[in-house]
């Protein structure tokens, strides 16, 4: 949350007296003073007029922006998200647990290089090299290509920011464009794909990072598929389907899925082995895709979708609901 000299802000902590209560606070030091870590229990004790009985401590840091280098370190951050490869932000909050001077902030990127530190840019030298973090910090540093949680231990903090996956649609009818539309909002980059050009337009995909018109199968050659990307099939017919997931299914992507009637589902999967796609890789695909949510209009399979998608990505590949197999009937 920013905290500007005349009272606005921008962003929220979450609302209620904690908010106004860091507000008060970081107005007092906006001009003199140094940062400071402060922290609320959230329980009938405090605030309970407001009804924050859900248990818990809320602990804030509270850091005044007076100075070039002080705005430095937060331009560094903002590159770094912009880039989209993932970093992770150290906050030292508790001296006695970390025996580290509070509060400290580090930032690592995808990497885990140390690229800027509270004040600043990594200036000081030691022998030449750049001071790193101390040890302590770096023992606990999470990989951020596994996708780790926000996480405390030993007085330190971390907040990772986690690279943005890619969505690569395939069909760009109704639910494609509502899945692509909704999956932007949800730190995917959007990459659409079909074979008719007035259904992949900035019209109907306004925030979409690529939009691809041409064959559905010598399209998908030309298209990187990475670790990070996510696959979806939502074409307007099976053997538009049947196609696509031949071209995607064995080419490394984090997550395969086809939308699809079971009966579609076991004809396609039938051909495709025919064709020497082995039974492992076809195991892997969600079909028929979308959490079972009683889904019936656009919309509603749309969110269906999406939830599968953002669940996959936050729960290490499981989606709450469905088999560890995405087809594991007899075929």
């Amino acid at each position: 949350m920013l905290v500007y000299p005349d009272g606005s802000q921008f962003g929220t902590l979450g609302g209620g007296c904690v908010e106004a209560e860091v507000k008060r606070r970081a107005l007092g030091i906006l001009t003199a003073g140094p940062s400071e870590i402060v922290s609320f229990q959230l329980d009938s004790d405090y605030g309970w007029d407001d009804g924050l009985i859900c248990g818990g401590r809320m602990t804030a840091l509270i850091e005044p922006l007076r100075s070039r280098a002080d705005a430095l370190y937060f331009e560094r951050l903002d590159a770094v998200l912009r880039s989209g490869r993932g970093s992770c932000e150290a906050i030292i909050f508790d001296a006695e647990k970390s025996g580290l001077a509070v509060p400290a902030t580090y930032l690592f990127d995808h990497a885990g290089q140390l690229v800027a530190q509270s004040g600043g840019l990594l200036e000081a030298q030691r022998d030449g090299k750049f001071i790193d973090a101390p040890p302590s910090v770096r023992q606990n540093l999470p990989d951020v290509g596994e996708r780790p949680r926000p996480s405390a231990v030993g007085g330190i903090a971390y907040l990772p920011n986690l690279e943005r996956c890619r969505l690569l649609i395939v069909g760009g009818g109704h639910i494609g464009q509502a899945v692509g539309n909704g999956a932007t909002d949800l730190d995917f980059d959007v990459t659409v794909v079909d074979d008719r050009s007035e259904y992949v337009t900035r019209e109907r995909f306004p925030r979409a990072v690529q939009l691809l018109s041409g064959d559905v199968g010598e399209t998908l050659k030309q298209v990187e598929v990475t670790s990070d990307s996510y696959c979806l099939i939502v074409t307007r017919g099976h053997n538009h389907d049947e196609e696509a997931l031949f071209h995607l299914v064995d080419r490394g992507a984090r997550y395969v899925g086809m939308i699809g009637s079971k009966r579609k589902i076991k004809l396609i999967f039938d051909d495709l082995e025919a064709e020497g796609i082995s039974p492992e890789a076809l195991g892997r695909v969600h079909a028929p895709v979308g959490i079972d949510i009683g889904s019936q209009t656009v919309p509603e399979i749309a969110v269906s979708i999406l939830a599968e998608l953002v669940a996959h990505r936050n729960c290490g590949g499981v989606v709450p609901g469905r088999p560890a197999a995405a087809w594991s009937e007899p075929r």
